[in-house]
């Protein structure tokens, strides 16, 4: 027995060390600090003169630059900094130059050459403790939430009055309370009457002032506070739903305090898109258009949002037929003409109130109203002279389209009067992730770069690099020959490694090193099998070619069986946890698999090469009977 390898064997360990090598190539391209510049809106562009206006920006406050690009669509442009630690200025600047309407997020820009990206190749992603990645932290407008449930309130109550025919004029006042006015006081007691049975989680108070008979209705501290409990909650899982449709691996969504809500994404490169989704307060409403005789306290205007309808605007009715709560599903598609639409998927409930309002109106319009929450910047003086941004929020409520009313309508329907593909494809993301029960804004960005994680990069790299140079130590002086082959299979393995994780886009965090370093023990633990199995088969006095088969034959078994119950281990933590520990078992996972393959395989590949084809009188392999 000559322990001759086929060719396609050779052939196929060389295919893989080759692909691992061109997958695994891009870690060691360090990224660059950027700033990436995008539009507020999916329908603003970033052109040259933009781009200008950035880079004066920086010109003026001395920050070095290079690489500015704008990409091919127009939508996005990118300028890579010099130094990392002059972003958070860099970002301030570009800001203020460029003004509201623009994002400024901070990035790091990949540096793969060219060559490799042209087949797929990426950087492994790093976790926020190790590099990369994005921080948030939110926070929820309550106040706007118990604003909203208190105009609620009042077009509930004056829909009650009118069908109670009680005739007196309902707002809020300057608390944010619930007002009646009433010019007699059987009217208000009426009124109070409708009221309380409508909504008796609603405190009552009467006033009387001159010959006007006043009722006040204010919410109690307990609704209150559910209100803005509701509001975080449900605020936490619309953020959840929209970061799971951005693809983010391995994210951080969780309340802090009352009303904030962290969110960090690990190693996500358009940091951009991903403020601009997670932070978009965009809603629709559904409301009849005002017949003319309507009078002005029942009926609002609004301008329409196409530019191709700009100046022309319609009154709407201030009952809400439905909101976009209703929604379960939004898809993103185009009409017969090939003009951009939303196709509409309501809920049960939706679907019985949107039937109910639409068939007892057939040939009236119905306007479809775009909620969306913006912000106006101030610049403030301090005291040091210094001066900082303040965002002033807004709600701009525009139009995008009135159809009349054809037939009852259900369930499901279409939106049209969208301006691009784009802007379609974002309305029907918002609507799909849910709609957010309050507005939030942005109080903390901050991207972790190489400063931050500049120590645990260090240690992690540090761990790995100490416990492979004990295992070359050990495996070389103890097995000789058969260590050197160990070694190299045991480098295979990590290039697999590195490569797999770069080309499936798994996140890297600290417990992902630690699972490397796990995975360095086990790896060589097969071969440890192996040799031990070979120096038996030399003591039974079996000649060295016999024992190199026979060893690798009859440790097969035993390594898989090893093996596969720490593979089942790591796939349980996959699916049972969270973050980290996701990170842990996927290292740990892709380690085994590629571990049993470079040591069954690998370093068999490479004894064949050293002993395999002729006659061998002695093995370097350690002990006595080598």
């Amino acid at each position: 027995m000559l322990n001759k390898y086929p060719l396609w064997k050779y052939l196929l360990v060389l295919f893989v060390l080759v692909f691992g090598i061109l997958y695994a190539a891009p870690n060691i391209y360090e990224p660059d600090p950027a700033l990436q510049i995008t539009g507020e809106s999916s329908a603003q562009g970033v052109d040259q003169a933009i781009l200008d206006r950035a880079l004066g920006a920086l010109d003026t406050a001395g920050i070095e630059y290079f690489g500015e690009t704008i990409d091919e669509r127009g939508r996005t442009a990118l300028v890579r900094l010099r130094d990392a630690d002059k972003q958070l200025q860099a970002q301030a600047r570009v800001s203020r130059a460029l003004g509201d309407g623009f994002i400024v997020a901070l990035n790091l820009a990949p540096t793969t050459p060219q060559w490799l990206r042209d087949i797929g190749a990426q950087p492994m992603r790093l976790g926020l403790d190790l590099r990369g990645g994005v921080h948030f932290m939110l926070e929820v407008d309550v106040d706007a939430a118990i604003e909203r449930r208190m105009e609620f309130y009042v077009n509930s109550t004056k829909k009650a009055l009118r069908e109670a025919r009680v005739r007196g004029f309902v707002g809020l006042d300057d608390q944010g309370r619930l007002e009646g006015r009433f010019r007699t006081e059987d009217l208000r007691e009426q009124a109070r009457a409708a009221i309380a049975d409508a909504h008796p989680e609603l405190v009552l108070d009467r006033e009387e002032s001159g010959d006007t008979w006043k009722i006040y209705a204010a919410m109690s501290e307990a609704t209150r506070k559910e209100i803005a409990e509701y509001a975080v909650s449900q605020n936490l899982t619309t953020l959840r739903n929209r970061v799971n449709e951005l693809g983010v691996s391995e994210p951080l969504v969780q309340r802090q305090g009352a009303n904030r809500i962290v969110v960090e994404l690990a190693g996500i490169q358009d940091t951009a898109e991903a403020k601009r989704i997670l932070g978009k307060v965009a809603n629709l409403e559904f409301r009849l258009v005002a017949s003319l005789d309507a009078s002005e306290s029942e009926k609002q205007r609004f301008d329409y949002r196409s530019p191709d309808r700009a100046g022309m605007s319609e009154w709407l009715e201030r009952d809400v037929i439905i909101t976009g709560e209703r929604v379960a599903n939004a898809q993103a598609s185009f009409d017969q003409n090939g003009r951009p639409n939303v196709m509409i998927y309501l809920d049960s409930e939706g679907g019985t109130m949107m039937s109910r309002a639409t068939r007892n109106n057939i040939k009236r319009r119905m306007g479809v109203l775009f909620i969306e929450r913006k912000y106006r910047t101030r610049y403030e003086q301090q005291a040091d002279g210094s001066e900082i941004a303040v965002k002033i929020p807004y709600d701009e409520k525009k139009l995008l389209t009135a159809p009349t009313i054809q037939s009852a309508l259900g369930a499901q329907f279409q939106i049209t009067g969208l301006d691009s593909p784009i802007e379609a494809s974002e309305l029907a993301l918002m609507l799909r992730a849910g709609a957010l029960a309050a507005p939030i804004s942005f109080v903390e960005e901050r991207t972790v770069g190489p400063s931050l994680g500049a120590e645990n990069i260090r240690l992690g790299v540090k761990s790995v690099q100490i416990g492979l140079a004990m295992v070359v130590v050990f495996m070389i002086v103890y097995y000789r020959v058969f260590g050197v082959a160990a070694v190299i299979a045991l480098a295979g393995n990590l290039i697999l490694l590195l490569a797999a994780m770069s080309l499936i886009g798994a996140t890297l965090t600290l417990p992902g090193i630690a699972g490397i370093v796990l995975t360095v023990g086990m790896a060589v633990d097969a071969n440890v099998l192996i040799f031990s199995r070979i120096r038996e088969e030399l003591r039974a006095r079996k000649s060295p070619q016999m024992a190199i088969h026979s060893g690798y034959e009859q440790a097969l078994s035993t390594i898989l069986d090893a093996n596969i119950t720490t593979l089942i281990v790591a796939v349980i933590l996959y699916a049972i946890g969270t973050g980290p520990v996701k990170g842990f078992a996927v290292t740990l996972s892709l380690g085994i698999v590629f571990s049993m393959f470079t040591a069954i395989m690998g370093s068999r590949a490479i004894i064949n090469l050293i002993y395999g084809g002729r006659r061998v009188e002695k093995l370097s392999i350690g002990g006595r009977l080598s």
